[in-house]
């Protein structure tokens, strides 16, 4: 993968698309990748260290980093606050890194404004009924969060049309094999213009 014109790409699914685990499987393959970690007022979980998986501050705290416009985008997704470093992606690419940035529908919409060149790329599952069991499969959430986590999954779906590329995420080798396709400049058969991406996207998205 070449560093000679760094790259930002955007990287944007409903939940239970899988794209925490795309993403992780491409940057493990592509140790020169580098990863935007995000702001966040989520609480932290077990599992997750500061600076690896977020950066975890307080609502005063992402308040204050979004009015002195060091955040490059902003969102609130199932009412917790994401937000991405401005620095740290200008930095990254400075040194010659491409950059993959993680994060939903809107604040993708708002790096695009904000840096044009960018390449977005929009994660679907390859089925409804898939997307349902794959949600259900968590086993960490109770019936009502499901059931509202598919409603946000089914009308994040809809701005699909908005991405440059589309990789559906069935068989997770293809997956990976698509989306560093794209990484690496070769994503035609996942264009969003291509027709054929569009009549599998249409079989998925009601």
């Amino acid at each position: 993968m070449s560093k000679s014109d760094a790259k930002l790409f955007v990287i944007a699914a409903p939940s239970g698309a899988g794209k925490t685990t795309l993403v992780q499987a491409v940057t493990r393959n592509n140790p020169e990748l580098r990863f935007s970690v995000s702001y966040t007022t989520r609480p932290q979980r077990r599992n997750e260290a500061s600076g690896r998986d977020y950066i975890f501050v307080d609502q005063e705290t992402f308040e204050s980093l979004r009015e002195q416009d060091k955040l490059l985008e902003s969102a609130t997704v199932f009412d917790n606050l994401y937000g991405t470093s401005r620095d740290q992606v200008e930095q990254h690419l400075t040194q010659g890194h491409h950059v993959i940035l993680e994060i939903d529908w809107q604040g993708a919409r708002q790096v695009r404004e904000s840096m044009p060149d960018c390449v977005t790329i929009f994660i679907l599952p390859p089925s409804h009924e898939e997307l349902v069991r794959r949600l259900r499969d968590r086993r960490t959430d109770s019936d009502e969060v499901i059931a509202r986590r598919l409603r946000d999954a089914v009308s994040d779906m809809s701005h699909w049309d908005e991405f440059d590329y589309i990789v559906i995420n069935d068989d997770l080798d293809q997956a990976v094999a698509d989306l560093e396709a794209v990484l690496n400049g070769h994503g035609e058969k996942q264009a969003t213009s291509n027709a054929a991406v569009r009549r599998a996207v249409a079989a998925i998205v009601r």
